[in-house]
């Protein structure tokens, strides 16, 4: 098949060309890890060769279950030169959820790092599939007949295979990305060899990258966004990519400014979490290009380039396709972009009905060559067509797009927050309570008005505090009735120890909202209104 068309073919041929050049380096605190195109085709080969002598075939599924390792890549190396499919799984997985991504991929083994071991074993029995484990770490375990075998030991051993490439065509599947099942069980998306392919060119075309870029991510590489916008480009490019064990805010611009990092991607949550840091002397002291925006919040966008001197490139895209861009500096301030070359987009209203400019709607995707979208959902093909009926894809977010084309963000079908009549913005009153100086991290959802009204909601702030011993939940009721009109001052503030976050740093309300209809945790009212 031709060259570099997919991972293991791309890095077996830098391996010849470039084989010394430190490609992917994997920080956690003081630890670091680099791995050349070389090391990476070689531990690929002898990753690859201990899954055939495990009984793997092409084919066949497996598990990685693991934060961000340079055994991470090596496995989706080796998975494509064996021609099997890789199921990535955020590590915090566990329980039912755990058993049931395994089950439904019919996953036959597992590559975890030891941190996740025991949860993997407390559910192995329910997953008949399961025949292996190679665990990183230094291990000797057995869960009935299941082998737990080290991975050190298999990338450590001096010999390397010289086992041949065996996917066929870009058309293969590569592997299953499951959606977090926010409405439901989740999801699996089968992205096949040539996905991969073509973002990796990508990264100079539409994401702008240029030959001397650093990039850096702390986004988990079980997600699309740490492999399609960091991964996949730097490994095309060779652009010596930074990644962290996982994503931490206070350490961010530490990160960037030792490996001299001009670029990073993050999430749309995760920008009121770094905003809400105490501002410092030397903020705008980075060396920093562009930040890959994927929902940053208007309110917050122009502050957050002037503190940090950064420009901001928005994004919007989704696993299942359809993507928008905004450069840098091209489009308005709040939009997350115009559809890409290659596709076209309509708004639509609930009954399918192409809506004019500056009218709120679903978004759709298609091809521009008037061929039909395509997803498809591992084992699930009536939610594929559901997904793509009448050949557009449904990406199930409400937007509004301008004479221009230029698209805005409004949110998630099912997701809005209607106050008193009015809808309100949750990313503007997750910035004005973020700038409060006793605040680490804050979540704005929706739950339904104690007042019983149809549709309407009680507006909610789930807060992490700086300091738990010292936070009055009052001073942030007071903070936002000075700083932001009175529908929009939440009804009650939540305090919590941390949010809950996907593997993509992204904050699920849902967990939030159980918290407060069981009253787990601190709930409070503005004290001018009912006592607390």
């Amino acid at each position: 098949m031709p060259s570099e068309s997919n991972i293991a073919s791309l890095v077996a041929s830098r391996a010849k060309t470039h084989p010394d050049l430190d490609v992917l380096t994997f920080e956690d605190n003081a630890a670091e890890e680099t791995r050349t195109y070389l090391q990476l085709w070689q531990n690929g080969q002898r990753v690859a060769d201990a899954l055939a002598r495990s009984g793997m075939r092409r084919g066949d599924r497996f598990a990685l279950l693991m934060q961000n390792h340079p055994e991470f890549v090596e496995a989706m190396v080796a998975s494509a030169i064996l021609g099997t499919v890789f199921v990535p799984i955020d590590p915090r997985t566990k329980g039912d959820k755990l058993s049931f991504l395994l089950r439904d991929a019919g996953c036959q083994g597992v590559i975890c790092g030891d941190y996740a071991l025991d949860n993997l074993l407390e559910c192995a029995d329910s997953v008949p599939s399961l025949r292996w484990v190679f665990c990183l770490g230094e291990v000797a375990a057995r869960a009935g007949t299941l082998a737990v075998r080290s991975l050190a030991e298999v990338t450590r051993q001096a010999q390397v295979p010289d086992l041949p490439i065996a996917v066929e065509c870009d058309r293969d599947p590569m592997q299953i990305l499951y959606t977090s099942g926010t409405t439901g069980d989740p999801k699996g998306i089968v992205i096949r060899y040539a996905r991969f392919a073509f973002v990796s060119k990508q990264g100079e075309l539409v994401l702008g990258y240029r030959a001397n870029d650093r990039p850096y991510t702390g986004l988990s590489l079980t997600h699309g966004n740490a492999q399609f916008i960091t991964l996949a480009p730097s490994l095309y490019m060779g652009l010596r990519a930074v990644i962290s064990r996982k994503f931490t805010k206070s350490r961010l611009w530490q990160i960037a400014r030792r490996y001299g990092c001009t670029t990073f991607s993050l999430l749309g949550g995760m920008f009121t979490a770094i905003y809400g840091e105490a501002p410092r002397p030397d903020d705008a002291d980075n060396p920093v290009r562009f930040v890959i925006s994927a929902g940053m919040p208007k309110a917050l966008w122009q502050d957050f380039a002037r503190r940090f001197d950064v420009q901001i490139f928005e994004f919007y895209a989704a696993v299942e396709g359809g993507m928008l861009v905004n450069p840098n500096g091209e489009g308005p301030v709040g939009s997350c972009g115009r559809v890409i070359p290659g596709l076209i987009a309509k708004i639509v209203d609930d009954d399918g009905r192409e809506l004019g400019p500056n009218m709120p709607g679903e978004i759709w995707f298609r091809p521009s060559d008037g061929s039909p979208a395509a997803v498809e959902y591992f084992n699930d093909p009536d939610a594929s067509m559901r997904k793509t009926d009448g050949g557009w894809l449904h990406s199930g977010d409400v937007v509004i797009m301008d004479e221009q084309g230029w698209v805005y963000y409004q949110y998630r079908k099912g997701g809005g927050i209607r106050h008193n009549g009015d809808f309100i913005n949750p990313a503007l009153l997750e910035k004005i309570i973020a700038e409060h100086p006793e605040v680490t991290d804050v979540s704005v959802f929706g739950v339904p008005a104690s007042s019983g009204a149809p549709g309407e909601m009680d507006i909610v702030a789930a807060v992490v505090p700086v300091a738990m011993n010292r936070f009055n939940p009052q001073d942030v009721f007071v903070w936002c009735r000075e700083h932001v009109e009175g529908n929009t001052v939440p009804s009650f503030i939540q305090v919590v120890e941390e949010l809950p976050k996907t593997a993509s740093e992204k904050v699920q309300p849902r967990f939030l909202r159980q918290m407060f209809e069981a009253r787990t945790v601190p709930i409070h009212r503005e004290l001018s209104t009912a006592s607390s």
